[in-house]
């Protein structure tokens, strides 16, 4: 009836269905590169039908058996550019992974940084008539919420209750079995650029991949980089990839806002080519080995060999101070952050009760960031690695690896969504229903 609600649920299925066989693969398609985990679960890994909402649910084992990363192809502000490059950058890294695990994965949970995010807040609420809140009435509570008007072309990627109310108590994560009159719920709703969906999965079906699960890349990257008191009390994490900046904002556990910004690491890289004259690989290599983002007084004696293969012996000499390439490198950062603060500033974090930001993302490894971002941001700045996960190899437990971290304890842990309750259509007003129905019909 409603092809949003069914093809979200449908992979929901299928990732009930993987871990029931036991092994399910996670895939992070980033700008500057893709990474695949293949993971293990255990015999109780299979989450029921009636397993218990958010933070309740029990938590599934799993063992990382299989880790791979390959360059990036194809893909540019974390949105596929190019489809044969990129179908040929994820068979790489999923084969690569399967090698490892010596099993071959046909389920894969994806997480994507592109299709400029939005966030809204919807709020429900209906009459129970005093009796014990029943999976039907969340289901009224959920169904209640006026839907916004997302625009032509963009489609649901999240829809979730970050907050019940029954009667004067809120703040409840889970009303089921309690008693009470009225209840209300608070949604958090991500809209995406539906093409960017439409090309992630169809890139999947050329892989001979079933889809069982899209996630914000800024989503996952939180959930793994916050600590737990952070995702209570509220925290900001912002995901510095190759291509785009994510920001994610967390309250009470579950993710209240997402944005993303178009620049990233690749940028930096970008103007240290331009700025040296040489190529991009090299300027990544200089950023890594030897950038920064406070000069020192010896940084103007430390000098980096550019280096080069131009036959101009004058021009293949070349040197230059680390207070220059530093001088290269601290703009860009700055035009990153200033535009992570505009984000912040519309969303109201600095009307929370927390003002913690957490940096993660490859590019949140260059030495001074934290200080920087400190002043700019004017709040509290650490930078986050993502929780170590069983099986995971050292070279994937950096910030980098945010995101995969994050998509893998979705995967054993997935936070309830609109779609896993029925529509109560009997229950539901005719009017309310038709308009709902027009509007998935127009917009998917």
């Amino acid at each position: 009836m409603i092809e949003l609600y069914e093809s979200q649920r449908a992979m929901r299925n299928m990732r009930k269905s993987a871990m029931q066989r036991g092994v399910i693969a996670i895939l992070d398609v980033g700008s500057s590169k893709i990474a695949c985990l293949v993971l293990r679960f255990d015999g109780n890994a299979a989450l029921s039908e009636s397993s218990a909402m958010g933070a309740m649910a029990g938590q599934a084992g799993f063992r990382v058996i299989g880790a791979a990363t390959t360059r990036s192809r194809g893909v540019r502000f974390g949105e596929i550019d190019t489809m044969a490059e990129t179908e040929r950058a994820i068979r790489t890294a999923v084969q690569a992974a399967q090698k490892m695990a010596n099993i071959r994965v046909d389920h894969v949970i994806v997480c994507f940084s592109g299709g400029e995010p939005r966030s809204y807040g919807l709020v429900g609420e209906v009459g129970i008539e005093g009796h014990v809140v029943s999976e039907e009435d969340v289901s009224c509570v959920l169904n209640a919420c006026e839907l916004p008007d997302i625009g032509a072309g963009r489609e649901v990627l999240h829809a979730q209750p970050v907050n019940f109310a029954l009667d004067h108590r809120t703040g409840l994560l889970d009303p089921r079995g309690q008693m009470g009159s009225k209840l209300a719920t608070d949604m958090h709703l991500l809209s995406i650029d539906g093409t960017v969906i439409q090309n992630i999965a169809h890139c999947a079906r050329r892989c001979d991949l079933e889809l069982a699960g899209l996630y914000s890349s800024s989503y996952a990257a939180g959930y793994a980089a916050l600590v737990e008191d952070e995702q209570e009390l509220g925290a900001a994490c912002i995901d510095m990839g190759g291509g785009t900046t994510g920001v994610s904002i967390f309250m009470r556990k579950h993710m209240i806002y997402a944005d993303s910004v178009r620049l990233g690491g690749e940028h930096v890289s970008g103007d240290i080519s331009m700025g040296l004259q040489v190529p991009m690989g090299m300027a990544e290599r200089i950023k890594t080995m030897y950038g920064g983002l406070v000069a020192t007084g010896l940084d103007d004696r430390e000098m980096i060999d550019i280096g080069g293969d131009t036959g101009d012996w004058e021009h293949d000499r070349r040197a230059v101070s680390r207070t220059e390439l530093i001088g290269i490198m601290r703009p860009r950062v700055e035009e990153i952050l200033e535009e992570v603060r505009s984000k912040l500033d519309a969303a109201g974090f600095d009307q929370l009760p927390s003002q913690q930001i957490v940096l993660t993302g490859g590019a949140s490894q260059i030495p001074g960031l934290d200080g920087l971002a400190s002043r700019i941001l004017g709040q509290q700045v650490r930078l986050g690695r993502p929780l170590r996960v069983q099986g995971l190899p050292q070279a994937a437990t950096g910030p980098g690896f945010a995101s995969a971290v994050g998509l893998s304890l979705f995967a054993a842990h997935p936070q309830d969504e609109w779609w896993d309750f029925d529509l109560p259509v009997d229950r539901y007003p005719a009017r309310s229903l038709k308009r709902m129905v027009r509007w998935f019909r127009d917009n998917w």
